[in-house]
């Protein structure tokens, strides 16, 4: 397996950019190296210094230098899992309830066309073997979260509708025909179904392997420190590992003797800023990308950032990563669940039970724990938040232990 190494951070702080140097130093030490972009307004191509345009399958990369290609994934790049298959079926079933062609074509456009096409794309490179490291410059932060929680939340779907879908294909498919007009689904929609399904499992599994990881880009101002915090947050809720922060555009100390009053203004708040952000990331490498004076475009301005690039000491991008795991254990006759949530307190934590899932919420980000058989014979007794870990007391139900269900 190759290793993964995902670049998200606020829309401008330059994420793209350290995206592609962090690709081109791999190359250039001797690594088979692909930087794929994920953002449809991508800028992956600009920065590189190539003609990239977005690519039809998801084979089609671009060879920028030796060891080294780049990749852009949009909406329409072709995916195994034909989704017009799906949608030709939807057409059907909506002509024969009445409902309006023009009005139908828009029923049935894919929501997160673009990000089942991009963990397509990511999967198939992953199981390629052409690449020891796979660097992918995503969107920015809230289209990235949305990209990183759906494998999860579509399988968590796709695992309730299929099972349903095959009864009603071998037993009430006659019936319900008849009774509504409307033809259940055929097996090449399942199938189409079931390779989603199995796709979302082995990206949820890449992505959450000791070989992937997540570096968040910021630059030192409150405003985009605010929010990578928040970003570190939901990267833990859903299990993701970060392995650095990459503060970019880092001023320079001007020259000695210099009392310009802008310059210093400048230098005492990103002093402040690298303060704050050395706070919040606390344990985590923090790396310093200076402010260059022109913009680093083309494979050796890239290199070169790559290389001016300082702080603690760079992690590895071959070595495995600790990734933050949920644990579950006895405590007494409970039992403890343990979920890393940090940057949060009790207030902005939400929980609810339902059915054999925990119900997760943060500031508007939802996780869906389904939770190990020996949890769902037992009940909420409370929860806390502290010290970097949401802990969730379970007591037995015991009337459910009692039958042995």
């Amino acid at each position: 397996m190759p290793r993964v190494v995902l670049v998200t951070g606020k829309g401008g702080v330059g994420k793209t950019t350290t995206a592609a140097a962090t690709a081109v130093r791999a190359a250039r030490s001797g690594l088979r190296t692909l930087v794929m972009s994920t953002d449809a307004a991508h800028s992956l191509g600009d920065a590189l210094d190539v003609d990239l345009r977005t690519a039809v399958t998801w084979r089609d990369s671009h060879e920028v230098e030796t060891r080294l290609h780049a990749l852009a994934v949009g909406p329409h790049t072709a995916v195994e899992a034909d989704w017009r298959v799906v949608r030709d079926y939807l057409l059907g079933a909506l002509d024969a309830m009445g409902v309006d062609p023009v009005v139908a074509d828009e029923l049935t456009s894919l929501p997160g066309a673009e990000e089942v096409a991009t963990l397509a794309a990511l999967a198939h490179q992953a199981d390629s073997g052409d690449w020891d490291l796979v660097v992918v410059d995503c969107a920015p932060t809230a289209e990235t979260l949305r990209l990183l929680g759906l494998p999860e939340v579509l399988g968590w779907h796709l695992d309730r509708l299929l099972p349903a879908q095959r009864r009603l294909l071998t037993v009430l498919r006659p019936a319900a025909t008849a009774a509504t007009g409307v033809p259940p689904p055929g097996p090449d929609v399942l199938a189409v179904l079931r390779a989603w399904r199995e796709l979302m499992v082995e990206v949820r599994t890449l992505l959450t392997s000791p070989r992937a990881s997540v570096r968040v880009v910021l630059t030192p101002e409150r405003v985009v420190i605010a929010e990578s915090r928040r970003v570190l947050t939901s990267l833990s809720l859903h299990g993701y590992a970060v392995d650095a922060v990459v503060v970019n555009r880092v001023l320079p100390p001007g020259p000695v003797g210099d009392e310009d009053p802008w310059w210093s203004a400048w230098t005492t708040a990103q002093a402040a800023g690298l303060d704050r952000v050395r706070e919040s990331f606390s344990g985590i490498p923090l790396l310093r990308a200076p402010y260059l004076s022109g913009e680093p475009i083309g494979a050796q301005a890239l290199a070169e950032l790559a290389e001016a690039t300082s702080g603690d000491a760079a992690p590895d991008l071959m070595a495995d990563v600790d990734v933050p795991r949920m644990r579950v254990a006895a405590d007494g006759a409970d039992f403890l669940l343990t979920l890393p949530l940090p940057l949060v307190s009790a207030s902005q934590v939400a929980l609810s039970r339902r059915d054999d899932d925990l119900v997760v919420e943060v500031e508007g980000q939802r996780r869906l724990v389904t939770l190990p058989s020996v949890l769902r014979r037992c009940v909420v007794q409370d929860a806390e938040v502290g010290g970097g870990e949401l802990r969730v007391r379970f007591e037995r139900d015991e009337e459910l232990w009692a039958s042995g269900r």
